[in-house]
Formats: C-alpha cells, sequence, structure tokens
C-alpha cells in the first residue's frame, strides 16, 4: 500500500520501528460480471447486489412454492447449513413461471420457514426462462446453454462465478455428485 501523506508515512515508521504492523485491509474481492445484479430481498424488503456473494460457491435455483418438488427447500436449507460455514450460499429465486408459486410475494417467505425451515436468501419472484428472464437468469441460460425447464433447476457457481453446472428439477439436494462437485469446488481457494 502507498502512502502518500508525510504525517502518515512517519507514524508507519515509527510503528514499524516499534514492532507493530499497520493493519492493511485485503482487497476486496472482485466481483464477477455474473453477480453484478440488484435484487430486492424477499426477507428484508431492501435492494442486495449478489455481489456480496462474491468468492463463493453458489447454488442458484428458482423455487416455487406449491411445486410437487418445493419439499427440496429442505434439502437445500441442510446444504447451505452443511457447506456455508465453508463458503457456500444457496440463492433462491422464486418464480411464478410454471404457475405454482403465491401471487402475494409476502406469503413466501413465511410459507417456506416455517414448511421447510428455509433461511437461506429467496428474492423477490421474477421469471427464470423466456425472453423476459431476469438478467441473472438470462446469463445463466447463456453461460449454461439450458434454461430452467420447470421449479427447483439448479446452477452451480464457482467460487469466480463461472458457471460449473446445471441440475434439473430431479436432481434433489442430496444427490451425491450435487455434493461432490459442491465440496471440490469449496476446496478450491478464491
Amino acid at each position: 500500500m502507498r502512502i502518500r501523506s508525510p504525517l502518515a508515512h512517519a507514524l508507519r515508521s515509527a510503528l514499524l520501528l516499534a514492532g507493530l504492523a499497520l493493519a492493511v485491509p485485503a482487497p476486496a474481492a472482485t466481483c464477477p460480471s455474473l453477480l453484478d445484479k440488484t435484487f430486492r430481498s424477499l426477507d428484508t424488503g431492501k435492494s442486495e447486489n449478489l455481489c456480496r456473494y462474491a468468492g463463493k460457491v453458489i447454488l442458484v435455483v428458482n423455487t416455487a412454492s406449491h411445486c410437487g418438488f418445493s419439499p427440496q427447500e429442505r434439502g437445500l436449507q441442510h446444504l447451505q447449513a452443511e457447506y456455508g460455514p465453508r463458503g457456500f450460499v444457496v440463492l433462491g429465486f422464486p418464480s411464478n413461471d410454471f404457475f405454482q408459486e403465491f401471487s402475494n410475494p409476502q406469503s413466501i417467505v413465511p410459507y417456506s420457514q416455517a414448511r421447510y425451515g428455509v433461511q437461506f436468501p429467496l428474492f423477490d419472484p421474477s421469471h427464470v426462462h423466456g425472453s423476459d428472464a431476469n438478467p441473472l437468469f438470462a446469463e445463466l441460460i447463456r453461460e449454461s446453454g439450458t434454461s430452467p425447464k420447470w421449479n427447483f433447476y439448479k446452477y452451480l457457481i464457482d467460487r469466480q462465478g463461472k458457471v460449473v453446472a446445471a441440475y434439473s428439477s430431479l436432481t434433489s439436494p442430496d444427490d451425491k455428485d450435487l455434493n461432490a462437485r459442491i465440496r471440490k469446488l469449496l476446496a478450491q481457494q478464491p
């Protein structure tokens, strides 16, 4: 780090002579373009830039409360609890593209928390396929070459912000291949 002020330079020199190091903050992780998007959190109502998840292994999932695959939310929460401390996060994007989500977005979080124990981030309902897909899903579709065919389609993103795999709705959160890939990606440093 370059210190420009003579006073700051003198202070740093004095600290070094005294055997103390000047704490220099680590550079912030750069935000991959895939994550440089803002969505409103259903939990807090505040806009959240996904750059806050830069450097993490991410599983992006389009959710729907009234889908036959909705019990996967319990498994997704289990993944979040198991791997979260190691740098993993599930990001849920409710969508009514397949006509199985609440018409009132305020019902989604309480329902998911009460029924499946969901604590991972959920964002405002949005489109996840077709020309109206939200910007994140539009890019996930471009990078992976596949679009959600139904609810609970999953995209796995590495610590550098690259899509490494897409999983159909039939792939449950306890799938051995999915878990093995998550562990492998977590072992890699950003």
